[in-house]
């Protein structure tokens, strides 16, 4: 908020009367006569003191700095089942820092494809995407170098992105994608991206992969097979919250709901000729839909089937997650501590 109080010269001159040389007055058609002198106090008029009182505090809190905006961390925001994976894994500090400088390579190797074979987004190459990165990375208050954005020609509409040591991070946005979605949207996809790279879901997601090969490598057998399968199984649960938690990110950036429920449900069943006839609110109903198939044994297990083998939400529930956090008071209290 910026406050703004009227000048003091201007407020002092509301204190000035007018008119305090003597001035004359008509007596008649031929009479005129000076009104009497009144003695005028020397120096400037003095105020009220309750006046004086309420000026004084009113310019204290014009001159108060204002509050300072809460420091924004990826536990904020983070889907409970992303923090308690993400604590785990960090508390393995020797082997986070060599598997970062392992895999520095591959992420040098990548920039260098990104660089060879797309165009990279700057301010003077598709500056509108530019400024989309920029302002999500001041939103999401992102620490590091800048993430370079890449646009590859790709007809599947789709987005990702890698950053192993930190220090090249990057997003690449397919054109099939920039095709579908508009320019909010494609700021809200943006800041998805954005926060896989805040939450550094790649070192950690690595380091999972890593733990489980190794698990069920050292333990042959059933039980070996057994503990690989359940250690899969927790990875791509938390892949899965891990994208909630990046939905939430875009909405921090966008402050609309809609807009991020619009991408899902473009990338659901969108395409360039219908994008303008589909309806967010419509199609979130299908998630009550989708619960009541759900409530029967073979239902259950259906749905079980359908979501345990994947690494995203199913999208209309993604979607539904989305809208019950927007209104949530944990969302509504963060935003109020990000306003100034």
């Amino acid at each position: 908020l910026v406050f703004c109080s009227e000048p003091r010269a201007k407020m002092e001159d509301a204190f000035v009367a007018p008119g305090l040389w003597p001035q004359t007055v008509a007596r008649g058609p031929d009479r005129a006569r000076p009104l009497a002198r009144r003695a005028l106090p020397c120096g400037p008029p003095r105020r009220p003191l309750r006046t004086t009182l309420a000026l004084s505090a009113a310019s204290a809190a014009a001159e108060k700095p204002p509050r300072p905006a809460r420091r924004l961390t990826p536990d904020a925001f983070r889907h409970p089942i992303d923090t308690q994976a993400t604590r785990l894994l960090s508390s393995l500090v020797g082997f986070e820092f060599v598997l970062r400088r392992i895999l520095s390579s591959v992420e040098q190797v990548m920039v260098m494809d990104n660089v060879a074979t797309s165009v990279r987004v700057g301010p003077q190459q598709l500056p509108h995407l530019y400024e989309a990165l920029t302002s999500a990375a001041a939103e999401l208050q992102l620490r590091g170098p800048l993430p370079q954005l890449y646009v590859r020609q790709n007809p599947t509409p789709n987005a990702y992105t890698l950053a192993f040591q930190g220090q090249a991070p990057f997003i690449v946005v397919h054109t099939a994608l920039l095709d579908l979605l508009t320019e909010e949207e494609v700021r809200a996809v943006i800041a998805h991206e954005m926060g896989h790279l805040k939450c550094e879901h790649g070192i950690y997601v690595t380091m999972a992969n890593i733990l489980g090969m190794a698990s069920g490598y050292l333990l042959r057998g059933e039980i070996g097979a057994a503990v690989r399968d359940w250690v899969n199984s927790q990875v791509l649960r938390w892949l899965r919250a891990a994208e909630l938690s990046c939905d939430r990110a875009a909405l921090l950036v966008t402050r609309d709901p809609k807009v991020v429920m619009s991408v899902i449900m473009k990338l659901s069943g969108g395409s360039v000729s219908n994008a303008g006839e589909l309806n967010v609110d419509e199609w979130v109903k299908q998630a009550a839909e989708f619960d009541k198939q759900t409530q029967t044994p073979f239902g259950r297990l259906a749905r079980r089937a359908m979501t345990e083998a994947v690494t995203h939400p199913l999208p209309v529930l993604r979607a539904r997650e989305l809208e019950r956090y927007s209104k949530s008071a944990e969302y509504k209290k963060l935003v109020g501590e990000l306003v100034i």
